[in-house]
């Protein structure tokens, strides 16, 4: 088999949508960081932390990113290394996973996060000359009435 058509079955695999529900042995983890040697340090919905393998057919033709879900199953040889990589799970089986109830309600908010940025945090070119907003006469008339009017009182 080439390399090609290996890497095809290897990714329909890994990323398969079949929507299959996870088997009891079966968790559903996020993953904080890559700690190399095909090695990724994941947490539970519980909080626990723990590493877990890639399998050798998935070596070299899937990656995971930090903040990826994935299925794991566990493994009974490792102290450290807890699980191995069943499935990476893509936002069709996270919906379907939600609609069935079988996500975990901690990663719910995760995902709602929002950030907000406020103007002032923006870079501020200084290469180039500060442009006041356009005013119309409406805007300006009424603010040169009020300077008059502030004038007049004085």
């Amino acid at each position: 088999m080439s390399k090609v058509t290996k890497r095809k079955h290897v990714m329909n695999e890994a990323l398969w949508d079949d929507y299959e529900l996870p088997k009891e042995n079966q968790s559903i983890v996020k993953v904080l960081k890559s700690k190399g040697n095909n090695l990724h340090e994941i947490t539970t919905p519980a909080g626990e932390e723990y590493l877990v393998s890639m399998p050798t057919k998935f070596r070299k033709n899937i990656w995971v990113k930090r903040g990826d879900y994935i299925l794991v199953e566990p493994i009974q040889e490792g102290d450290k290394v807890k699980a191995e990589i069943v499935k990476i799970l893509s936002k069709d089986s996270i919906k379907f996973y939600k609609e069935n109830n079988v996500w975990p309600k901690e990663f719910e908010d995760s995902k709602k996060q929002e950030v907000t940025v406020d103007d002032d945090d923006l870079f501020v070119n200084t290469n180039r000359t500060h442009v006041q907003p356009y005013q119309s006469d409406s805007d300006s008339s009424s603010d040169d009435s009020e300077s008059e009017s502030e004038g007049n009182e004085k």
